[in-house]
């Protein structure tokens, strides 16, 4: 019996550890349970929830940029475009196949479309191709049954109305690259574009918008269910409106004529950049459809340079167009008098070395004023041996030259004001009196750009310090933050004597009439009046020999070997309103080949001003 009894409280003790083992479990366990949905309950169902719901994007419709008269020269509309999803397409090759037949596919959007397939999940869609007209949009929708895995959508693309026109501007739109994508989550949208040069480019923050939001429900691989509220609207990106005027750039590039060639035209009171020309140009909406490998490299060995802005990129020699300049600092410090006057010959001594005028002959004796009308180029070199290289620079700094003005086009070069300590940094040598020479005539090192040509007219036309404008949105460009602006948005006064630009003005004027190197004898009387200023800037150094046989004429000569064709000038002469400056590289003389253009630029000009005025009421 004490044997039972022994082995009963032995059964007991176990069976009491055993429940006592599983109560604590079971107190654990609900402990644990309680833990996880009453205490954390809310944090693991928002993690549930995040992983059912996917936050979608949804692309915003991009700003327009519109000129002065409120013109769209950016723009967007519909676009039909074919996405393909993989994982419905079963045989990827063989659906891509079949909508070839359709769609145009050449072999890099084929390569491009596989890189992307083999980058992305399968169920996420693939562009294949964009911009395409309704007709082939049709065809495809109805041969949909026959593409697995193929969609289409209506979007919105960017169009540049007047493309060829504002391409050096406005830029165009392209896919963004894999490290653009790895920052920017929008970026990752099928199609997605972002600018690549000019304007778009430079603000395409401003411009882009900002992209909406769907929720959707997706399955554990991330694939999508069903749409679910709320929605959240994408907004559209900021208009940009430009102070050009493109019924006057579409005139200006007709007058280039498809010459290498820049023309800036601009308000001399308000400093807006009416028109921007370069040529040749491009189709900037070839970009955004994708171009052809054969017209890239088409534009690339042009030896006109299509791509290159001319007016705010390309550096050159001002040649006479810089006389103004050195008359003004020789004015100021002396050196000549508006009745000082040198005899030219033709030929200018220096040492052992011979600088010649243009005037094979010579123009005889001269004053200033006749010496800026037939721009004599022995004149100068007399001035020159007078005046120090860094009087020369100064004024010429005063003028706008070897400055960059920030105008929100990407590629703006700031040209070449050489003094004293440019060639002892840059070159390790002493400045020449023959330097300063080449440098009174505007060859030698000295290098402008057509936009700054054109605001050296301006402050010379308007005796005020003209800076130029050619985005009109004060939040995104603030002219009161420039120097030479003040607060009350009126230009400072330029530190030069008055007295010293009506005399160059006098000069300029004269250079248009008759006698001078810019006479039109076809102009009629009644025209409005207009000054300016011939520049031809060599590129080749002519020989002893040549000279002694004969200067070989442009005409006879390979295109590259040409010299550059310049111009600058305003009018009304009474009452300044517009400047213009004409660059056409390798065009020959700046009379007969620069001038007839900035004529005609300024007359249209002053055509179109007095339009809008008229329209406004303001006449």
């Amino acid at each position: 019996m004490a044997r039972e009894g022994l082995r009963y409280q032995t059964f007991s003790r176990r069976a009491f550890l055993l429940a006592g083992a599983k109560g604590l479990a079971f107190t654990a366990l609900a402990g644990r349970l309680y833990y996880l949905s009453i205490v954390n309950g809310e944090q693991y169902k928002l993690r549930a929830e995040k992983n059912r719901i996917s936050i979608r994007l949804t692309p915003p419709e991009r700003g327009e940029i519109l000129d002065r008269n409120g013109i769209k020269i950016a723009t967007n509309r519909p676009d039909f475009s074919v996405f393909l999803i993989p994982e419905q397409a079963h045989d990827v090759v063989a659906t891509l196949q079949k909508l070839g037949r359709i769609v145009k596919l050449d072999e890099r959007r084929l390569t491009r479309v596989r890189r992307q397939i083999s980058r992305q999940r399968k169920f996420f869609p693939v562009t294949v191709a964009q911009g395409l007209d309704w007709q082939t949009f049709s065809k495809v929708n109805v041969a949909m049954p026959e593409l697995p895995g193929v969609e289409t959508t209506a979007g919105l693309s960017r169009f540049y109305p007047k493309g060829y026109e504002v391409a050096h501007i406005v830029g165009y739109l392209a896919s963004p690259d894999e490290e653009e994508v790895r920052l920017h989550p929008m970026y990752r949208l099928p199609g997605f574009k972002v600018g690549r040069q000019g304007i778009e480019k430079r603000f395409e923050n401003y411009l882009r918008g900002t992209a909406g939001t769907r929720r959707v429900e997706v399955n554990a691989v991330g694939r999508e269910i069903r749409d679910l509220p709320p929605k959240e609207e994408a907004v559209k990106g900021n208009d940009l409106h430009l102070a050009l005027d493109i019924n006057l750039q579409s005139y200006a590039l007709e007058q280039l004529n498809e010459n290498a060639a820049g023309v800036v035209a601009m308000d001399v009171n308000s400093g807006d950049v009416l028109a921007l020309a370069s040529a040749p140009s491009y189709d900037p909406n070839e970009f955004n459809r994708g171009i052809s490998q054969e017209n890239w490299q088409g534009l690339l060995n042009d030896p006109r340079k299509p791509l290159l802005n001319k007016c705010l990129s390309g550096q050159y020699p001002p040649g006479s167009t810089i006389k103004m300049v050195i008359a003004l600092a020789a004015l100021e410090h002396g050196i000549i008098t508006q009745d000082t006057k040198f005899y030219c010959n033709g030929n200018h001594k220096l040492g052992d070395h011979t600088f010649h005028c243009w005037k094979r002959g010579g123009h005889g004796t001269l004053d200033l004023l006749g010496a800026i009308s037939n721009s004599c180029d022995v004149y100068f070199y007399e001035i020159a041996e007078r005046l120090d290289v860094d009087m020369i620079a100064d004024m010429s700094r005063r003028f706008g030259l070897g400055e960059s003005f920030e105008l929100g086009v990407d590629g703006e070069k700031p040209g070449l004001v050489p003094d004293r300590r440019w060639k002892s940094v840059f070159l390790q040598q002493n400045w020449q009196l023959g330097d300063t020479l080449n440098v009174a005539i505007g060859q030698g090192a000295m290098l402008v750009t057509p936009l700054q040509l054109a605001v050296m007219v301006s402050r010379i036309a308007s005796g005020m310090s003209v800076r130029p404008l050619l985005i009109r949105e004060n939040d995104v460009l603030k002219r009161s933050d420039q120097l030479e602006f003040s607060a009350d948005g009126v230009f400072n006064q330029l530190d030069v004597n008055p007295l010293h630009l009506r005399i160059v003005r006098k000069g300029m004027e004269m250079v248009m009439a008759a006698g001078g190197t810019a006479h039109d004898y076809r102009r009629p009387k009644s025209a409005i009046k207009q000054a300016g200023k011939t520049g031809t800037a060599q590129v080749r150094r002519i020989t002893k020999e040549e000279r002694v046989t004969g200067v070989l004429d442009n005409n006879e000569l390979p295109w590259g070997a040409r010299d550059h064709a310049l111009f600058v000038g305003f009018a009304p002469v009474e009452a300044p309103r517009v400047a213009v400056a004409v660059l056409v590289q390798h065009g020959g003389g700046g009379s007969k080949v620069a001038a007839p253009i900035a004529r005609a630029v300024m007359d249209k000009a002053l055509e179109l001003m007095d339009a809008k005025e008229l329209d406004e009421g303001q006449l």
